[in-house]
């Protein structure tokens, strides 16, 4: 098991990760919760950045880091038909059983997934990714429960994007559809502030408090935010040296 790491130290880490432009992640808030579920399962918050990627604003477990979990778990795979075309595993676990996945260019054309160029410059590496994903799921799931691989989070649709107000909606409903758009549980956050042990930290909730409208709820989180900044600059400060006393080398 892996010591934890404070958290002091993942905001470090996740606004180094996001200003890095590496691996997908935007934002460090991105990186602080990929980094926060490889430190729950027990693995050095930094696995996170290694291991995973943000594709289409999901996270994804790359192929060969999912297989790796699962070989570390005892599972076992014995590669059949490996070619452009055609890439066919066995995969087995002493919890699981056993399952043969077969992923050919046909499959792929049929459900639509070659319209992403990456199929086409790297068809063998796809289908193995997608073999993975579907063997090990199928064997045994808990490894890579909640994740995909990037290869297979590149071919789901976008995340849905909020229907566009229509034309001839009238004018007097559009300031509370405005409103409705942003939602942000300001109790909560002003929480996280309150905790918040690091003033570099504290650049994880800036996009969250901009998202907050104008008014009585952003003052607060700003006072709030302030409190503490002034807070953590205190803590920071080297404690005063008391003067010896007189005759004392």
């Amino acid at each position: 098991m892996t010591a934890l790491v404070p958290v002091d130290q993942i905001e470090r880490m996740a606004i180094s990760v996001a200003k890095s432009g590496l691996f997908g992640v935007k934002n460090p808030d991105q990186a602080m919760a990929l980094m926060l579920i490889a430190q729950a399962e027990g693995l050095h918050p930094a696995i996170a950045a290694r291991d995973y990627h943000i594709i289409n604003g999901r996270p994804a477990l790359r192929a060969d880091a999912m297989l790796a979990r699962f070989q570390n778990a005892g599972g076992r795979v014995e590669w059949g038909e490996y070619t452009d075309t055609k890439v066919v595993g066995k995969f087995s676990h002493p919890s699981g059983g056993s399952v043969e996945i077969m992923w050919t260019t046909k499959m792929a054309q049929d459900a639509g997934l070659t319209k992403n160029p990456t199929w086409r410059s790297y068809p063998r590496q796809m289908l193995r990714a997608r073999c993975i994903s579907e063997g090990i799921r199928t064997v045994f799931p808990g490894v890579v429960v909640g994740t995909y691989t990037p290869e297979a989070v590149q071919d789901m649709a976008p995340p849905q994007q909020r229907p566009q107000q229509r034309q001839n909606a009238p004018e007097a409903s559009a300031a509370p559809l405005e409103m409705a758009e942003v939602v942000v549980d300001v109790e909560s956050l002003i929480e996280r502030i309150k905790t918040t042990a690091t003033i570099e930290g504290m650049e994880l909730w800036r996009d969250e408090i901009r998202r907050i409208p104008k008014g009585p709820d952003r003052e607060r989180v700003m006072a709030v935010t302030k409190r503490r900044v002034e807070e953590l600059r205190a803590e920071q400060q080297p404690e005063p040296v008391e003067p010896a006393d007189e005759g004392v080398i």
